[in-house]
């Protein structure tokens, strides 16, 4: 007997059918003779819905009645699930994030998972029951408070969860059947990635690619997981995220590029005419840390030697836009910089592959298909297995499908079906 916790994304829930399609692949995961643990997120587009109801309440509503708000989307969620199998003649008992024993740090809208305490859980498996968790939330472990994880947090409930409970795997249900090349609804060539690292989905998640959500792969790469993508409109095997997918004994060759990911939600600040003086920089990116706010790229000019100073450019995402501006314009006159430049009409697309190491030659290749395209770019960024540029946001689409092209991950006929609308 394995212990399966599955996740089922909004897409996978949208509406009474899908929920009931949804609660037929979960029984017969229990008839095939497995404890099942079921983490579901808000119906299709509730979230976005609750979001809007609230501005039009509350153009800033506290963080922690968010959050409240927000986490009904889930319990909806669970319930008909748990209502759906009942119906099909199996106990099915549903929790919420704090019920779960999902215990995390105080952050409104974007909390961090602290330590899982599923005893409840363990409980109702031990009955024989199936347990349906509401994704995307937690309770404060200091103000007992319900806090949400930020979006695309089920996934990271489900792979803490599965790691909790020492579990055998954790299947990620979405729209599509598996981890592909590239976002298929702009290449509709992309192929599907039978198997694909911890590092390299780590890379793509956080450069935009959204079918699996950062945090949930560090997770699973800590406790060596195994992950299985796919999808909950077919029956088709989807991908794998492994520790070594290219290890002895597989027929896989590692390839030099694993896929193409891109992000559309980032902007550009850039702090115009910073003295170029030790510690000035330092100032401001510990002002924007303080804000809370995570910083990706960032490029410094070379010092005018006419007047002393210097340009710092740095992307974020577009939502923290406004509290980085507040926070930067209030130590303008600490640190007598010019002006700040504001852009978000840009976008990252990156390149990820950890076979990059040892082949020359993957950033030339990539800079000549972009130029081919049409697309100027405006920074870069590089690891060890990922170069990343930023472009015009009407430059995005052109690059991602040109790079993909240069690499030869096209496939050779069109097999990337897109079942639902989100991708998550």
């Amino acid at each position: 007997m394995a212990l399966v916790v599955q996740k089922y994304g909004g897409s996978s829930v949208a509406d009474a059918s899908c929920i009931k399609r949804v609660a037929q692949r979960i029984v017969a995961t229990k008839k095939a003779g497995n404890d099942v643990v079921v983490i579901v997120s808000a119906m299709g587009d509730t979230t976005d819905e609750l979001l809007d109801l609230a501005e039009q309440v509350s153009p800033l509503p506290p963080g922690r009645e968010l959050d409240m708000l927000l986490t009904s989307g889930e319990r909806i969620s669970m319930a008909l699930l748990a209502m759906a199998i009942a119906n099909l003649g199996h106990e099915a008992r549903s929790f919420t994030g704090s019920q779960a024993g999902v215990i995390t740090d105080s952050t409104h809208g974007k909390a961090r998972i602290i330590d899982v305490t599923p005893s409840r859980i363990r409980e109702a498996l031990d009955r024989g029951h199936i347990a349906i968790v509401a994704g995307f939330q937690g309770v404060s472990q200091d103000t007992k408070d319900i806090t949400t994880l930020g979006r695309g947090g089920s996934d990271t409930t489900a792979v803490a969860l599965a790691a909790a409970l020492s579990a055998d795997v954790c299947e990620i249900y979405t729209d599509v059947d598996g981890i592909f090349t590239a976002d298929p609804r702009i290449v509709r060539a992309a192929r599907q990635i039978p198997k694909i690292s911890y590092d390299e989905m780590m890379e793509m998640a956080a450069c935009g690619a959204k079918i699996l959500h950062l945090r949930c792969v560090e997770y699973a790469r800590r406790f060596n997981l195994p992950i299985h993508v796919r999808s909950s409109f077919s029956t088709k095997e989807g991908t794998w995220v492994v520790s070594d997918p290219y290890s002895e004994g597989t027929e896989m060759e590692q390839p030099i590029i694993s896929g193409v990911a891109h992000d559309r939600s980032e902007a550009k600040i850039t702090v115009v005419g910073v003295p170029d003086k030790v510690g000035e920089a330092a100032a401001i990116f510990k002002t924007l840390a303080d804000a809370g706010i995570n910083i990706d790229m960032i490029v410094q000019n070379v010092s005018a030697a006419a007047t002393g100073r210097t340009d710092i450019s740095f992307t974020l995402p577009t939502a923290d836009s406004s509290t980085a501006l507040t926070a930067l314009k209030k130590i303008q006159g600490d640190i007598a910089y010019e002006s700040l430049l504001f852009d978000d009409q840009i976008g990252k697309v990156s390149l990820i592959g950890a076979g990059m190491r040892s082949h020359p030659g993957v950033t030339a290749t990539f800079f000549a298909a972009l130029a081919d395209a049409g697309v100027n770019i405006e920074m870069i960024s590089t690891s060890e297995i990922r170069i990343s540029v930023v472009v015009g946001q009407d430059g995005v689409d052109a690059a991602v499908a040109a790079a993909h092209r240069a690499f030869d991950l096209d496939a050779d006929q069109v097999s990337a079906v897109v079942y639902g609308g989100s991708g998550r």
